[in-house]
């Protein structure tokens, strides 16, 4: 019984372990997820097309909400999403209490509250605002993804244009319609 009990020990590390690795890397999201800015999305949309990306990504959040520390902890800080999401988009996020100066995506001087409520009406966070590289809102997602899949999916959803044609939701579905076998 003895030795049983150090090789269950050493299979069941194991399996964390690999059940770990299948998940991705871990990393910090604002060091890995989010860019670094001084406010101008003007400037931003003219870098987000020098470095050919589909567009920018801001995150409204608030320091209390516990659905944005949730999407942090559990979807943004996987480093799939943090490549996926890098590769297409420069990412930024806005707190909807802030006084911070910025300046929107038509140049006019504005504060992130300013910008989060009077703007873009975010009345519960996260949101998620897409925009193309006119600085023209694309799509929108408020609240937490069911997981890092869906939000990997929602991404694609933009890459792909596909809000274009049809709302996250059927897009979602058609999307899983299409992996059963």
């Amino acid at each position: 019984m003895r030795v049983r009990h150090p090789i269950i020990l050493v299979l069941g590390a194991a399996l964390m372990l690999v059940g770990g690795l299948a998940r991705g890397e871990v990393r910090d999201p604002g060091t890995h997820f989010f860019d670094s800015t001084f406010g101008d999305f003007k400037e931003e949309l003219a870098r987000a097309k020098e470095e050919g990306k589909k567009g920018v990504l801001l995150m409204f959040e608030m320091d209390e909400c516990p659905f944005c520390q949730r999407m942090k902890a559990n979807v943004l800080n996987q480093s799939e999403i943090q490549d996926y999401y890098k590769a297409n988009f420069l990412i930024f996020p806005l707190d909807v209490e802030g006084n911070i100066d910025v300046t929107d995506f038509s140049g006019k001087a504005t504060t992130q509250k300013a910008i989060a409520l009077e703007e873009y009406r975010v009345r519960a966070t996260p949101v998620f605002a897409f925009f193309d590289l006119d600085g023209k809102l694309v799509t929108r997602y408020t609240g937490a993804t069911k997981d890092a899949e869906e939000f990997r999916l929602l991404g694609q959803y933009v890459v792909d244009g596909a809000y274009a044609g049809a709302n996250f939701p059927t897009y979602r579905r058609e999307h899983q319609k299409a992996q059963k076998p």
